[in-house]
């Protein structure tokens, strides 16, 4: 295992689907992943929310497959909202390609991404012993 979960019994426990610290095994190749918004490979960009993250999460998938590992292998996740309700929608869609996996977690809403379609952006940082 690449990667140990630190959630100590003296603070409250994680909110969400999520450690509250991660520590990479010696050793343990790292993925640094820029954040990924939710364009399509044709260049297009889903209007809602949900059809970004799910695009995202392709994404991210697809990266993460190409240096040999998978979601199980992220060790740290940043999302950015411009919308807080929309923490709603991108959390059932994290915890389908995450499953039980719960990497260290940063929420964050922000005024704009970088082009104003962008509703979503989601980096991460994985491990692979």
């Amino acid at each position: 295992m690449p990667h140990t979960a630190h959630n100590p019994p003296s603070i409250a426990a994680p909110i969400g689907p999520y450690s509250h610290a991660i520590e990479i095994s010696a050793g343990a190749r790292l993925l640094h992943v820029a954040g990924q918004v939710g364009i399509k490979a044709d260049g297009s960009v889903p209007k809602s929310c949900a059809e970004q993250c799910e695009v995202v999460w392709q994404n991210l998938v697809a990266i993460l497959k190409s240096a040999g590992m998978g979601p199980s292998h992220i060790t740290k996740m940043n999302t950015y909202l411009i919308n807080a309700a929309d923490f709603a929608v991108a959390g059932p869609i994290r915890v389908k390609y995450l499953k039980d996996h719960k990497p260290a977690s940063t929420g964050v809403c922000v005024t704009a991404l970088a082009r104003p379609e962008f509703l979503i952006e989601i980096e991460v940082y994985a491990a692979k012993g």
